[in-house]
Formats: structure tokens, sequence, C-alpha cells
């Protein structure tokens, strides 16, 4: 007999990591689609060979100011990359705003709610913006 929740699959673990027996860590059902959403975002367009498109274009902000603005494209960026390559979502609400602590971290709070389910469920994810400051001390330590 089929668990109505199979389609939500089953893989390797994210990060990847070594289980007790030796083998390779996995991951199943929810967990595993919270860690697709990690993958997909985290991962700038390019950076795979073989899937140049996948990924998600918040990485084309990273030397942006931390602004309002920064923050409305990094939501919208967000919500098309899950949507686009995680079929077992579906809706998501994603709502970005600076780190009170951390003037280049930008938090980007993602609600969803996986296909044929009813209940919502909820990560952030810290996206750093690099700063002028922080080039400037690296070229100044490079140049030494």
């Amino acid at each position: 007999m089929s668990n109505d929740r199979d389609f939500l699959g089953k893989g390797l673990r994210f990060p990847v990591s070594v289980n007790l027996n030796g083998g390779v860590s996995t991951s199943q059902l929810e967990e595993n689609v919270r860690q697709s959403l990690f993958v997909i975002l985290g991962t700038a367009p390019g950076e795979r060979l073989m899937r140049p498109d996948f990924g998600c274009q918040i990485h084309d902000l990273m030397f942006a100011p931390n602004s309002d603005i920064t923050a409305a494209r990094a939501e919208v960026y967000c919500e098309e990359a899950i949507y686009k390559y995680e079929p077992r979502i579906s809706f998501v609400k994603c709502t970005a705003a600076p780190h009170n602590d951390e003037p280049n971290r930008l938090d980007v709070k993602i609600e969803y709610v996986i296909a044929g389910k009813n209940d919502k469920k909820n990560l952030v994810f810290p996206f750093y913006l690099r700063n002028e400051d922080d080039e400037a001390s690296a070229a100044v330590a490079g140049s030494t």
C-alpha cells in the first residue's frame, strides 16, 4: 500500500554527511523538501555544469545595498526559483528584511505549503551581502 506522502521522496542529506554505518546520510519526506529549498536558494545560476539555469538569482544581489529595494528583489528571486525548481511546493511566500544586528545580512523568511497538505512550514534563509569596506580591506590585505 502506498503512503500518501511517498511523492515527497528521499534523497541525500544536505549538507552531505556520513551516517553511523559509514554510508551517506539521507533525508526523506518533509525534511527532504526543506533541504531542497536550501539547495535551490544556495545555488547561483551557472554553478552546475549540467544544469546551468538551476539556482536562484538572489546571488546577483551580493554587492547590492542592504535596502528595501534589494529585499523586494530578493523576495521575487526566491519565490521564482522555488516555484520553478520545487514541484512539491504548492504555495510559497517570501519576505525579506535586513537583519538588525548584522548590517550585511538579509534574512529571507519563507512560508510554504507542501502540495496536498494544509499545514504551513517556514524557514529563514540568511543571505550575506558584501559592502565596500569588505572589498577595501581585502584589497589592502592582498597588497601587503
